[in-house]
Parts: structure tokens; C-alpha cells; sequence
């Protein structure tokens, strides 16, 4: 299984948003996927050590070093499949490139 994290700034709405939209569309493209959300604050390298991808909703500055592939999320936020797309593009591009199962 696929394990990603989305967040946001609350963890409530958007991180959640993110995770369900990622959830449907990876599942459409044949991917066996587990998206988790939190708030942004919550993430550390600790956490990030059990998923594979991480989707913040814009561009993250991390005080910390990763291993864990960062693909920003917000475009799926509009809700207008041609911004949407690349996300998932790129995540699909991240699932191939890591071989992920």
C-alpha cells in the first residue's frame, strides 16, 4: 500500500480535501493508496518516516531533512480538473519513478 500525507494549515478542511481527492483519482489510475491529513505544525521527520509521499497544500520549507517525496497539493483546492491534473500526474510520476505497491 501507498501511504500519503496531506496537510494544511488546520488539518480540518483542505488537508482533507487533498487526501480525499488524491484517494479517488489514485484509486481511479489502479493504485492501492492510504492517504492520511493533519495540520502542517503536526509534521516532523518522525512522521514523514511512514509515508511514502507528502502533500502539502503549497510549497513547505521543512526545518528538517526527508526522504519522504514532497509533491505540493493546493491545485486540486480549485477544483478544476486541468489544475488538478498535474498533482496527480505527478504523483502517479512519483508512485512509477519510487516503484511504490
Amino acid at each position: 500500500m501507498i501511504r500519503i500525507l496531506a496537510a494544511c494549515g488546520a488539518g480540518v478542511n483542505s488537508s482533507h480535501q487533498i487526501a480525499s481527492a488524491i484517494t479517488d483519482e489514485m484509486k481511479k489510475r489502479g493504485y492501492n493508496v492510504k492517504v492520511d491529513a493533519v495540520m502542517i505544525k503536526d509534521v516532523n521527520a518522525e512522521l514523514l518516516k511512514k509515508y511514502n509521499i507528502f502533500t502539502p497544500i503549497s510549497k513547505t520549507d521543512l526545518d528538517f531533512q526527508t526522504d519522504t517525496k514532497i509533491v505540493p497539493a493546493g491545485p486540486i483546492l480549485y477544483r478544476v480538473p486541468s489544475m488538478a491534473k498535474p498533482v496527480y500526474d505527478q504523483v502517479e510520476q512519483v508512485i512509477k519513478k519510487e516503484n511504490l505497491k
